[in-house]
């Protein structure tokens, strides 16, 4: 089983606009509400994969008996921890083409509701092959809270997998993660060095023992103790980028779980990403894509 944490869960928003654009009005021709959260989006693409995956989640007010309540429609297995505040909203703003995101900040949550979120992860470690980590801290927690639960599931023997960006990220390195998933500018914003490799490499010396960045439409950077790989889509693709990042921790989740070799782990994850940027929302992806891409990945060492 793969155990997912999302530390600031959300009600996700996805508003369809075509044409979009800044300082105009607009007519929304479809509007779509799921729980999400990058964690929850990487436990929604698991299941959809057959996975078997627990997704945890601290969860308060009427916007997190929501979230709960499509937890619960889909069958997703969750662990959600009852919170004080108001589980936030986000909304996905999506034109065809690209993609504009407004992130609300989501709620305060004290130490012990922390605590009891702690606890929720560890009483499944016994059974879990992966632990994943994803996206940002709320308010009220210390930077290296997910650094804890890193040495908790390192200590019993669970690879751990690390989305995060800014101090969450620097904190979590000491933890020695499995693997950290940053895009370009988490990279750059990490390490202050404008080329990834060298940046993914700052990652490693810092304490993580395989760094896989997200280079957008070049696709994925992987410097591992097996090598340095590169792993390239077939062409640009278009679309809702929402969630894509998520696909590929689920990749590297399922990956890491089953043993699978550099070269086709990279493949895989950038075929499920390319394939969620083709789906209307994220925790999504496009199913004909998704088998079309795999073989058509290419990966080169060095």
């Amino acid at each position: 089983m793969i155990v997912t944490l999302t530390p600031n869960p959300a009600l996700d928003i996805t508003y369809t606009v075509p044409g979009f654009r800044p300082h105009a009005s607009h007519r929304v021709t479809g509007v779509h509400a799921q729980a999400g959260g990058k964690g929850v989006n990487v436990s929604r693409v698991l299941h959809a994969l057959g996975r078997p995956t627990t997704a945890v989640l601290p969860l308060g007010g009427r916007t997190g008996e929501v979230v709960r309540a499509d937890l619960d429609g889909r069958r997703l297995a969750h662990a959600a921890v009852a919170v004080g505040g108001e589980t936030r909203r986000t909304v996905a703003v999506v034109d065809g083409t690209d993609t504009t995101m407004l992130n609300e900040p989501g709620p305060e949550v004290t130490t012990g509701e922390w605590a009891s979120v702690r606890a929720a992860v560890r009483d499944l470690l016994p059974r879990a092959s992966v632990l994943t980590i994803s996206g940002s801290l709320p308010a009220g927690l210390r930077e290296d809270a997910c650094a804890e639960l890193i040495r908790l599931a390192r200590t019993r023997g669970v690879p751990v997998i690390l989305d995060a960006d800014g101090p969450v990220l620097t904190a979590g390195l000491s933890a020695r993660p499995t693997v950290v998933k940053p895009n370009a500018d988490e990279l750059r914003s990490a390490t202050g060095f404008e080329d990834p490799e060298r940046a993914a490499s700052a990652l490693i010396s810092a304490g993580a023992e395989a760094v896989v960045a997200s280079l957008g439409p070049e696709g994925l950077l992987a410097v591992t103790p097996d090598g340095v790989w590169r792993a390239r889509p077939p062409g640009r693709i278009a679309g809702n980028t929402a969630g894509a990042g998520d696909s590929v921790v689920a990749a590297l989740a399922a990956g890491l779980a089953d043993g699978t070799p550099w070269p086709e782990l990279l493949a895989d994850a950038v075929a499920l990403s390319a394939a969620t940027v083709l789906a209307p929302r994220a925790g999504e992806f496009d199913p004909e894509a998704y088998r079309e891409l795999a073989g058509r990945v290419e990966v080169i060492r060095g």
